[in-house]
């Protein structure tokens, strides 16, 4: 005999079926919250390399050789100087006020601490690349700037107890352990075998022909300026460097 499930009353199957709630709304939130994860996870990596040193921050802190105005610049300005030279402290504001004027140039500074001028020379040499070390180029021009300011120039140094105001311990560290030292004589080596008798000194490269120009003394901007246009009409050489003399600018405005 055939057994009869009880049957539910009509009143209350419409009972059941006015209080279901739809299951919509839980799937749009948990799809809202997924895609607020995925946002989320997303945007962290970005963060953290936003945190993190760009290439130009990066290649702001590398040195030495220290530069100052447009590193892409199609010539690079060779500054051979000496801190406690008093011709090299007239002519470095001058020089720097050119270079921040003309859009394609670099200047690079070169040590070259005179032996007529020591010890100061090499201590006010070692103050500047510490600071540099620290803080990079920016510091390092500002740190120049600074001696060149304070300075009682031919070897007469620093004023007794004057201390650069920039100065940190990481700075004091590096000025009392000597260990720059080695890289600004390798400088003034190196500049002595190019051929640099004298500060200041310019040496002028064209960096799209490969020629270089050797000036020696305070060179005005329109020399500057001819010496530029002389590099850059020439051919490229066969050789990636060719020395020019310097008295092939002899007759050049001054």
């Amino acid at each position: 005999m055939e057994q009869k499930r009880p049957s539910i009353p009509i009143q209350v199957q419409a009972f059941r079926r006015r209080h279901r709630r739809p299951r919509w709304p839980w799937a749009l939130t948990a799809a809202l919250v997924a895609l607020l994860l995925i946002w989320l996870v997303s945007r962290s990596p970005g963060e953290s390399s936003s945190q993190s040193p760009t290439p130009a921050s990066t290649a702001q802190m590398a040195g030495p050789p220290w530069k100052m105005g447009n590193p892409e610049g199609r010539f690079t300005l060779t500054l051979y100087a000496d801190l406690e030279c008093p011709f090299c402290r007239e002519y470095f504001p001058q020089l720097k006020r050119w270079v921040g004027s003309n859009a394609d140039v670099t200047l690079q500074w070169h040590h070259q601490p005179l032996a007529a001028h020591e010890p100061a020379a090499l201590a006010e040499a070692r103050l500047v690349e510490c600071v540099a070390e620290a803080g990079g180029h920016a510091a390092f021009w500002r740190a120049v700037e600074w001696v060149y300011a304070h300075t009682r120039s031919d070897g007469l140094g620093l004023p007794d107890g004057l201390r650069y105001p920039e100065s940190t311990p990481a700075v004091e560290q590096c000025m009392a352990s000597e260990r720059v030292d080695a890289a600004i004589r390798a400088q003034a080596a190196e500049a002595t075998k190019s051929g640099v008798t004298a500060t200041p000194s310019l040496r002028l490269l064209d960096r799209q022909t490969g020629q270089s120009i050797l000036l020696q003394g305070p060179i005005e901007g329109d020399a500057l300026l001819s010496a530029m246009d002389m590099l850059s009409a020439d051919e490229p050489p066969a050789t990636p460097a060719t020395e020019m003399p310097a008295d092939v600018v002899g007759d050049m405005p001054r």
